[in-house]
């Protein structure tokens, strides 16, 4: 197969090799009538195929539910499984291994890649990020972060800026459909070059993409690299070699303090460079994570994965909703928790709930900037992470041997099983804020979850509950057991977590909530 990644057209596309990526270049300024179409649709398009779009889309999959609490509630949907095995040691020392010398996470899989050239690529990036674009270039990466006409997030994603004109943006199909829903209606001079997740993806992964944490990384690439590395500025680019290999690098944030590195290159020549970093790693004690310790990574890091896009409601937001097909990423995700609610909105977020108010820069004109301006002075909800109960662990747990009522399954070592996790956080009985994904992490040897609470128990030491378990003791779900709520104590602790998984272990005493 000539192409690599495929994209609708009104003409044929030009086929110029994308940088020694394996990507190929697409032409400009596509149709901007064409409704959004399935993944399977867009490939049948690129070969010359013969494609009937179905006229149904995300907008009418909402009317014929009448709510979309319902549609998400109803939804079967669970978190992407990372197609790699589940544990290459076990997933309790992969944990801990990015704390005490070094792990490797295979992130080639779960992401969507959307690829984006053109001289009017900023102008677009600017128009829909709260970011400011003013140092943004060549070499340069930003957490970008896009919202509604409201204010509130639509999706985050990691920004790339490898040429002047020519960016890569990784994150969730939401991040990958807003952009590409401008990039294509808006009349920007720019080619858009998508790169699906692999359960999304028929031809396959054009990018391998590999994270190493912990205090060992860089002793690891000085080695690979055959002597000291470039000097690498906090989420910046630079290129250096493995195995023979020109790959790309950006210094991100590290966990507990260490050296956070990403690199890819094209898929093909992944295996290479994953063996090299593998053997040089293994007298600094690098381990390879599974789909199970990575899983629970995000959490312990203090980043909320997948947030609620706020795209289901307003008729501003309607055009959107017509684009996406009745089986995007948005039309088919899971709702899940106790936190419950009829109004959709009222499960949207803001940039400060997400921790990423610092990102909002008043400097240029964006989607949600007059929302954003009107807001940013009011007291806002605080990203905190919760350390869970261990007694009230174990209550869960015991309700699963014997008769009588059993709690809502906790899977080890992540208990995820939504697209979008909402669990009431309380407070003297009353809803202080939303609690998402749990995990167990033996970093702690605890349960934690990343948690959205209001300012008044923001503190570290403020002991709150979470109340654990579907609302209808899942009814609405086939794939959720039969349960009754549970209750459980926890404490705030600092996010991200990692920054005290350092210290030594110390169960915290919990009194009465």
């Amino acid at each position: 197969m000539a192409a690599a990644i495929a994209c609708i057209t009104t003409h044929s596309p030009s086929r110029a090799a994308y940088h020694g990526f394996g990507i190929v270049a697409l032409s400009r300024r596509p149709d901007n009538t064409h409704s959004r179409l399935t993944d399977r649709q867009r490939v049948f398009a690129e070969y010359g195929g013969q494609v009937a779009v179905t006229p149904q889309n995300l907008d009418t999959k909402l009317r014929q539910y009448g709510n979309a609490v319902d549609m998400l509630r109803r939804s079967t949907a669970t978190p992407d499984a990372v197609p790699i095995q589940a544990e290459f040691t076990n997933w309790r020392d992969e944990q801990e291994a990015w704390r005490t010398s070094a792990a490797l996470f295979d992130q080639s899989h779960h992401m969507t890649d959307l690829h984006v050239e053109g001289p009017d690529v900023i102008r677009l990036l600017s128009a829909l990020g709260v970011n400011s674009f003013k140092n943004f270039g060549c070499n340069r990466a930003k957490q970008l972060v896009v919202c509604n006409p409201d204010g509130f997030v639509i999706a985050d994603g990691l920004l790339l800026g490898l040429e002047s004109e020519r960016v890569s943006i990784v994150g969730r199909p939401s991040m990958a459909n807003w952009v590409e829903f401008h990039a294509r209606t808006g009349g920007y001079d720019v080619a858009v070059h998508r790169d699906d997740h692999t359960s999304r993806n028929p031809l396959g992964r054009r990018v391998y993409r590999f994270e190493m944490q912990g205090p060992n990384v860089l002793d690891i690439l000085e080695k690979v690299n055959g002597g000291p590395l470039p000097a690498i500025q906090f989420f910046h680019l630079a290129e250096m070699a493995i195995a023979g290999r020109r790959v790309r690098a950006l210094r991100r944030r590290g966990m507990c303090g260490a050296a956070g590195i990403e690199i890819w290159g094209p898929m093909a020549e992944g295996p290479a460079v994953l063996d090299e970093l593998m053997t040089a790693g293994a007298e600094f004690g690098l381990k390879r994570c599974g789909a199970r310790a990575q899983s629970t990574f995000a959490t312990e890091s203090g980043w909320i994965a997948s947030p609620l896009p706020a795209i289901y409601s307003g008729l501003t937001m309607k055009a959107y909703r017509e684009w996406l097909s009745a089986d995007s990423f948005e039309a088919t995700a899971s709702l899940g928790g106790s936190y419950s609610s009829k109004r959709i909105q009222d499960y949207y977020l803001t940039p400060w709930d997400l921790g990423y108010g610092h990102f909002v820069k008043l400097d240029h004109d964006f989607i949600g900037r007059d929302a954003l301006a009107a807001c940013a002075n009011q007291p806002h909800r605080r990203k905190v992470s919760l350390s869970w109960d261990s007694d009230d662990i174990l209550r869960v747990f015991e309700s699963m041997l014997g008769e009588g009522d059993r709690a809502k399954y906790m899977e080890m070592p992540a208990a995820c099983y939504t697209t979008f996790a909402y669990d009431t956080v309380l407070k003297d009985g009353r809803s202080v804020g939303i609690s998402t994904y749990l995990v167990y992490t033996s970093n702690g040897r605890e349960w934690i979850s990343t948690a959205i609470v209001d300012e008044e128990v923001a503190q570290p030491g403020t002991e709150v509950g979470v109340l654990w378990g579907e609302s209808d003791g899942g009814a609405a779900k086939s794939n959720i057991e039969a349960h009754v709520q549970m209750p459980i104590h926890a404490i705030v602790v600092p996010s991200p977590y990692s920054d005290r998984a350092g210290e030594p272990y110390r169960p915290y005493a919990f009194a009465g909530i």
